[in-house]
């Protein structure tokens, strides 16, 4: 579905490094020193998924094709750069072509590596960060209201729309707060179109060293308390580790995480949080050949999700044939599913659930 997270935060965070490892190769260079990363890097990084992994013993597929997201590191943000301090306006149009964000905070304190601020303040660096973002949508929303004002009063229908949602969304984005805390679902919605950046789905992922995995952190401690009171998720990640880990196979990687007592790796929990954020599910067709997960929007309907795969399975769309992936596993395949009754012939109309395994049926 080609859907981009981008990994935002001040400089000198560990944001290359993590993106280093999510990527599990040197594409972003990492350096004690702002703005080490200029354009933005990017990488496909796969979901692992446990179900697709069952799934193909099962059906003893060849080989499995997972779920796949684009992450981008993006150039560290510094205070200003909503008038254009640091690298300002070309990091907040890049912050704009993401999808979702990854809000990384630096939670360990480190006399080695410089801090911009000059000192460790997580809350402090996320306000920093949120509010620049609420700035560059604040002349953004300016703009677009001094555009289309006169058009709305004379009755235009989308010009008025449009004025209808930027009245209030300025009014929030001039008390410095992000327009993702606007309840009013109808003007979220159009908000959305237009493209702010604090529109976007944000969680926070806290940076800590190698010797604070899994033990007690105040600084992470505060961003947990900071983004339960904004509606927000949490994750912990240590970049460093999980770049020293990156390259290691499946099994080696698990066996190695568990004798550190760690039960899934931080990059795990961001892949798996981005695909919360963004509402994502997923659905498989499974097969000898290859077992393959495929990401939909949540609310999509059986012709919408087969036209992921192919636009004339859309066009042509005749029924789906559908199996839970419970079912799948625990009654040993589509022979013991349709044993059992569990086989089922859904129409246009039917709403595609999450681990749905389906066999589209077409004719163009």
């Amino acid at each position: 579905m080609g859907l981009t997270c981008g990994i935002v935060g001040l400089p000198n965070i560990g944001k290359s490094t993590l993106f280093n490892a999510i990527s599990k190769s040197d594409i972003a260079q990492s350096a004690n020193y702002p703005f080490c990363t200029i354009e933005p890097n990017s990488a496909k990084v796969a979901l692992n998924d446990e179900t697709l992994k069952a799934l193909a013993k099962v059906a003893n597929s060849q080989k499995m094709i997972p779920n796949y997201l684009e992450i981008t590191d993006i150039a560290g943000l510094v205070k200003g750069a909503s008038k254009g301090e640091g690298l300002g306006n070309k990091f907040l149009s890049h912050v704009r072509e993401v999808d979702a964000i990854i809000h990384l905070v630096r939670c360990f304190e480190d006399g080695d590596i410089t801090h911009v601020e000059g000192g460790i303040d997580p809350i402090r660096d996320i306000e920093i960060i949120e509010t620049e973002l609420a700035l560059a949508d604040l002349e953004q929303a300016e703009k677009m209201f001094q555009k289309h004002e006169k058009k709305a009063k004379s009755g235009e229908k989308i010009a008025k729309e449009i004025c209808d949602a930027i009245t209030p969304a300025l009014d929030v984005l001039n008390t410095g707060k992000m327009l993702n805390t606007i309840k009013d679902v109808e003007t979220l919605k159009v908000l959305k179109k237009l493209n702010f950046i604090t529109c976007k789905p944000l969680f926070y992922a806290c940076n800590v060293k190698e010797d604070d995995i899994g033990k007690p952190n105040k600084f992470v401690e505060k961003v947990k308390e900071f983004a339960l009171k904004n509606g927000a998720k949490c994750v912990v990640v240590c970049a460093k580790f999980e770049a020293e880990i990156a390259s290691m196979e499946d099994a080696e990687r698990q066996e190695f995480l568990e004798s550190v007592g760690i039960e899934k790796s931080g990059l795990d929990e961001i892949v798996s949080l981005a695909f919360e954020a963004l509402n994502l599910k997923t659905f498989y067709t499974i097969g000898p050949k290859e077992a393959h997960a495929w990401t939909f929007p949540a609310g999509a309907k059986a012709p919408q999700c087969a036209g992921i795969i192919h636009t004339d399975f859309e066009r042509g769309f005749i029924k789906a044939e559908t199996i839970s992936a419970r079912d799948y596993l625990e009654f040993g395949g589509e022979a013991g599913v349709k044993e059992v009754g569990k086989f089922r012939l859904e129409g246009k109309d039917y709403e595609v659930q999450n681990c749905d395994i389906i066999n589209f049926k077409f004719n163009v």
